[in-house]
């Protein structure tokens, strides 16, 4: 909005980096300004969190504490890429979309266990054909934009000449250029990113800060690969795809970061606030589209390679369960407890050592998914 009103007055407006700045500030200021009003009217209204009785006995002092405090985060997305991107950038688009969109499901999914209490809150079937509905979404996005007027263009450089790719290519970590086309099964991979992202960080919400200080680590990620694809000098000099018109997404990953760490003030043990699934699912979304729109979705998997480890803690335990019930006639488990940080709470870990030391390897992995480029 500003850059439309202020760009041909302003220089400055003109650049990405003082605008995903000003993004980041702006995020920080809207979880200040609102965040308390929020926890406030979320506690009078008697949007308290239900904590299950088989999990660990340190979280049944919870019980009660407000959730669906992702309205915070939501808001500290929106306002601000709203604010300082170019709204016609269909990257930006696209990422508002899946943000609001799984926000919306997540809302929804609260609102029915917390207020209506329903203990499942949204049935299954439907959430996932939320899920399957962005992919679509995107996908016929994507298309559109490429078929009409090449808005969305992928290309990778060989000796300083640019090569386009199709829309359905996905880059390969580890090899200079190396990429593979999809074709039309992107569509179906499209969807499934969107499923898995969204379910994994939903997951991990499990510990106080623990996936709001890891979305914005990955986000950092998501930041840096977005300014440099954007950039022929710097595309070619990393071996990465070239993707012009992607730098705005730099702006929406700021806004991102700045919404986890004022959202981290009031979500940091001992939690004033839940984000609920009105955060976790949104957050979720937003990973797995930048992926998607910035043709990083193998390096998801390191990237946010701490979502993934929780996420097959719990496929493994129920697998594990239903073989050995099926087999023996008694379930056995792997581990203690699924996801992976409430086992190593049950193994005597205090639960700020849990978010921090999840929170490092976050980090290790970021670095690591950053030398991918050079090693290509």
């Amino acid at each position: 909005m500003l850059y439309h009103l202020l760009h041909e007055y302003f220089n400055v407006i003109k650049y990405i980096s003082f605008r995903a700045a000003g993004a980041a500030i702006t995020a920080l200021f809207i979880c200040f300004l609102i965040g308390p009003k929020i926890i406030r009217t979320l506690i009078a209204s008697h949007f308290g969190e239900t904590i299950r009785k088989n999990g660990p006995g340190s979280h049944l002092k919870k019980e009660g504490t407000p959730t669906m405090g992702g309205i915070i985060i939501l808001m500290a997305i929106i306002l601000p890429t709203l604010l300082w991107a170019k709204l016609s950038n269909p990257f930006i688009q696209i990422a508002l979309a899946s943000v609001i969109w799984m926000g919306l499901i997540g809302f929804i999914d609260d609102y029915l266990k917390v207020k209506k209490q329903f203990s499942k809150g949204l049935i299954a079937r439907y959430k996932i054909t939320g899920q399957i509905f962005l992919g679509l979404f995107i996908s016929y996005i994507l298309v559109s934009y490429t078929l009409n007027d090449y808005f969305f263009s992928y290309n990778i450089i060989k000796n300083n000449l640019i090569e386009p790719i199709g829309i359905g290519s996905i880059s390969i970590p580890f090899i200079a250029n190396g990429y593979f086309d999809f074709s039309y099964f992107y569509i179906l991979l499209i969807i499934i990113i969107i499923m898995a992202t969204s379910n994994a960080v939903n997951l991990t919400d499990g510990l106080d800060g623990l996936a709001t200080g890891l979305t914005a680590i990955c986000c950092l990620v998501f930041a840096v690969i977005a300014y440099a694809s954007s950039r022929f000098d710097f595309s070619d000099y990393l071996n990465i795809i070239y993707i012009p018109n992607s730098g705005e997404l730099f702006i929406f990953c700021l806004a991102i970061i700045g919404s986890c760490i004022g959202f981290l003030w009031y979500n940091a043990h001992p939690a004033k606030v839940f984000m609920g699934d009105t955060g976790s699912l949104s957050l979720g979304a937003a990973l797995g589209t930048l992926a998607i729109l910035l043709k990083k979705e193998i390096l998801l998997i390191i990237v946010g390679g701490v979502f993934v480890i929780e996420s097959l803690s719990v496929i493994i335990q129920v697998l594990y369960f239903k073989y050995t019930k099926r087999k023996y006639g008694n379930g056995k488990k792997i581990f203690k407890m699924s996801p992976l940080h409430h086992h190593f709470e049950l193994s005597g870990w205090i639960e700020n050592h849990v978010v921090v030391r999840f929170w490092i390897i976050g980090i290790l992995l970021a670095l690591f998914s950053l030398t991918t480029f050079k090693l290509q």
